[in-house]
């Protein structure tokens, strides 16, 4: 699920938080906190899913998880207030998610498969091979893969990573690949390490370009700067929370290119089952024979997934996604005894799994087909997101229901799919910007005195949604409207309280705490490490420097620049004109302003912030051919993005 760009630093997390209230203790004046109400068609006494989670446990760890220096990286125990009854402030579905979710430690799926949950938003499985361990999607960071690796070898007997797997190209699949195994035992033949085809390209491509935004809206969807406690970030639905430790990268050796194929990977006989476009845009699930035991990655979850990540990201197809469940149905359904996932835990026997995956891809194709249907008769995104309701038979279901993506969510970025942002009304073609139109709605509305009268009224009576749609008009017409900026924190807050989505109930609880507390802007947001860096494909280098180019200010410039890397022998010819930048890669202009010639190594320096381009020039690290005076001048011309840009004001 999770990409790069949640990357986030160690530094960043831990002064966050501190001596923050964002508990809501100054709330104002309005209705009390009454218990939310979950869904009727919810059993709340079927206790089978507390069955499962616990089924299987051997042992856990007492206290966090840290890195060398000490830093905390995670805390299973930072969720241990999930016992008992939901309070008012948390929906009681979401709540028992996040109970589930919080049980940690290492558990026997069967004899031979194991798993450490709970120590990261995503699992580790273990398969036990001839003669090591068989590592499945080592979680994020490589302080937590350690753990668990370390818990697994003192109660189950010391033995060597032997193969390493990784299910798909989101971080929290791969991140902590240096925790389990080295680059140095890949090239010493030690182990291997199997991939979906594609699969270096997809860990940066689909978010480097767009990363900044992506990252800045991430921090709203898990909770990062949010405290863990009963009214502020309380689990994410796929997982509990993010780990903060440090992520590389290992390229792997071999990577799956068509379903079916078959490897023995340390005596495992592994059948391989290719799902591109779903979830991911490169992913797979696996057989194992011997086990009768199907590896379900991030396709099929104890919860309904995102067809369209609210942090930003490609729109994912709900049919093609019904399609890969209903392919491992037609081909493995009668073969299955347990399935086990990259989130939350197993589910065993054929007739139960056969369930979980019939519901699971029929909510998919649910919500596919009946947004369409609606989309037909006319009606808008809106409209038909308030309108499509799963059938009992899937609501009813808690892994169906939207503790990470929401029916509402996805139905909407099913519509955006095929139809796109605009929905054929005149008056949406060409709207005001937010600014411009905040000030005229509030200036149609009678201005900000009776706008915050009937605003208090309805924020009593519990008219959440309405509320904040017009206090956020309101704010931003005036920024500096405090009481309309606190009236607009505790709505937020009240949303999240209800939301059953975890990402959702964060998203308004950090908007509420930006609204009330200054963004911390000293804070130093890094959302790259040398692994990501050193496998960035150049071509995707040099797009990144194209989309940082400010347009307006090369205007009229007409400018070539070539780059030679001397450890790779890569080429690269850059042409700037009409305020665009185009690159060839493996070219070079013979009518060029500037030559750049420097390693691909000091190149992932520069990214790194490790060095800059003109201490590397000033050391003749770099050497420029040409006019130094016409590359400054086009390097002037490059944006820097700054991560802490306003979400909930202007």
């Amino acid at each position: 699920m999770l990409r790069l760009v949640i990357g986030v630093s160690i530094v960043l997390v831990l002064t966050v938080g501190c001596g923050q209230k964002q508990d809501g203790e100054n709330a104002l004046v309005g209705a009390p906190l009454e218990a939310v109400q979950a869904d009727p068609v919810l059993d709340f006494t079927d206790k089978a899913d507390f069955a499962a989670a616990s089924r299987g446990f051997i042992a856990t760890i007492d206290g966090p998880i840290t890195d060398a220096d000490g830093n905390l990286v995670y805390a299973p125990a930072a969720y241990d207030f999930l016992a008992g009854d939901a309070p008012p402030s948390v929906n009681p579905s979401l709540w028992r998610q996040s109970q589930l979710n919080a049980k940690h430690g290492l558990f026997e799926v069967v004899d031979g498969i194991y798993q450490v949950r709970g120590f990261d938003l995503s699992n580790m499985t273990l398969i036990r091979g001839d003669k090591g361990w068989i590592v499945v999607d080592p979680l994020i960071s490589k302080e937590t893969a350690a753990a668990a690796l370390a818990l697994a070898n003192k109660h189950l007997g010391g033995r060597p990573v032997s193969a390493v797997i990784f299910t798909h190209s989101h971080i929290d699949h791969y991140g902590g690949v240096r925790g389990v195994v080295s680059a140095a035992d890949l090239e010493n033949g030690d182990v291997q390490i199997i991939s979906p085809q594609h699969f270096t390209r997809e860990t940066v491509s689909e978010n480097i370009l767009a990363g900044n935004q992506m990252a800045r809206r991430a921090g709203y969807m898990f909770g990062i700067f949010l405290p863990k406690t009963p009214k502020g970030h309380i689990g994410s639905g796929l997982g509990q929370g993010i780990s903060l430790g440090h992520s590389g990268l290992i390229r792997p050796s071999l990577e799956i290119t068509h379903t079916g194929q078959t490897l023995n990977v340390d005596g495992v006989k592994i059948v391989f089952q290719l799902t591109p476009g779903a979830e991911a845009p490169q992913e797979f699930m696996f057989y194992l024979p011997k086990f009768r035991a199907f590896a379900q990655a991030e396709i099929i979850n104890r919860t309904q997934h995102n067809l369209l990540t609210p942090r930003g990201a490609q729109i994912r197809n709900g049919l093609v996604w019904a399609k890969h469940i209903d392919d491992t149905l037609r081909i493995y359904g009668d073969k299955i005894d347990v399935s086990f996932g990259s989130h939350h835990w197993p589910t065993w026997g054929n007739v139960e799994v056969l369930e979980f995956y019939e519901k699971q891809r029929d909510t998919y194709r649910y919500i596919h087909d009946q947004t369409l249907r609606l989309a037909n008769h006319g009606l808008s995104m809106v409209e038909i997101a308030e309108q499509i309701k799963l059938p009992k038979s899937l609501a009813s279901e808690f892994f169906n229901r939207g503790y990470y993506g929401t029916t509402n969510f996805n139905a909407k970025a099913q519509y955006q799919y095929y139809y796109g942002w605009f929905d054929g009304n005149p008056a949406n073609l060409n709207p005001l910007p937010p600014i411009e139109e905040a000030v005229q709605m509030v200036r149609y509305m009678g201005g900000a005195g009776t706008i915050m009268e009937k605003a208090q009224a309805d924020y009593e009576s519990g008219n959440y949604r309405f509320v904040a749609t017009v206090l956020n008009k309101l704010v931003f017409a005036e920024p500096d409207n405090t009481e309309a900026k606190n009236l607009l924190a505790e709505t937020y807050r009240r949303m999240g309280y209800r939301a059953e989505s975890g990402p959702w109930r964060d998203f308004y609880l950090s908007g509420a705490q930006e609204l009330t507390q200054p963004l911390n802007t000293d804070l130093i947001i890094n959302t790259a490490n040398p692994d990501m860096v050193a496998n960035l494909p150049l071509d995707l280098f040099f797009d990144l420097m194209a989309v940082r180019l400010n347009g307006p200010k090369a205007e009229g410039l007409d400018m070539k620049i070539n780059f030679v890397f001397t450890d790779t022998g890569d080429k690269a010819a850059l042409h700037l004109k009409n305020a665009v930048l185009n690159t060839r890669m493996h070219s070079q202009y013979t009518d060029v302003d500037a030559t750049v010639i420097l390693s691909r190594t000091d190149l992932n320096r520069i990214l790194f912030k490790q060095v800059s381009f003109r201490e590397l020039m000033l050391k003749k690290q770099v050497k420029v051919q040409g006019s130094v005076l016409k590359l400054q001048k086009f390097m002037a011309l490059l944006d820097d993005f700054n991560y802490w840009f306003n979400i909930v004001t202007p």
